[in-house]
């Protein structure tokens, strides 16, 4: 087992109850920070959807080249806000519950693999997949943040 997938999913049982629990007044509210509480989640999902081409594409080569994204825009246009926020808690969800299988199951020859991901310095997919763990996890932080 991947110890990254293991993270992905003690994330998920850790913070998922908690995400369950609150209103959808609370998460629409903006708090002062630059995206509401369903902006974060939104954010998380634009996460998922692009390491999971990470994770995969990572596979197929030699080196990796792909892209940056633009959060903000990717939040902007996709209007997470409008949103209802158990749709986009149960899409998080699923989505990382893929994830973390996808990460299972990545032969670990392949976690050396140099990713260039828009102008940055090559990194290994194992780096991309740790990367993901902590950001994860920082902005489930920020959500929750009193």
């Amino acid at each position: 087992m991947n110890e990254s997938a293991e993270q992905v999913r003690q994330a998920l049982s850790q913070f998922l109850p908690l995400l369950k629990a609150l209103t959808e007044e609370e998460v629409a509210a903006q708090r002062g920070q630059k995206w509401s509480r369903k902006e974060i989640l939104g954010h998380l999902i634009d996460s998922a959807a692009n390491n999971h081409q990470r994770f995969v594409r990572a596979q197929m080569t030699d080196r990796l080249v792909l892209p940056g994204y633009e959060q903000d825009v990717w939040v902007t246009l996709q209007q997470y806000k409008s949103r209802a926020w158990q749709d986009l808690l149960a899409l998080w969800e699923q989505y990382n519950r893929h994830l973390a299988h996808v990460m299972d199951v990545i032969p670990h020859g392949r976690l050396g693999t140099p990713c260039v991901i828009g102008n940055q310095e090559a990194v290994t997919l194992e780096f991309i997949m740790n990367d993901y763990v902590r950001h994860l996890r920082h902005h489930l932080d920020q959500i929750l943040a009193a």
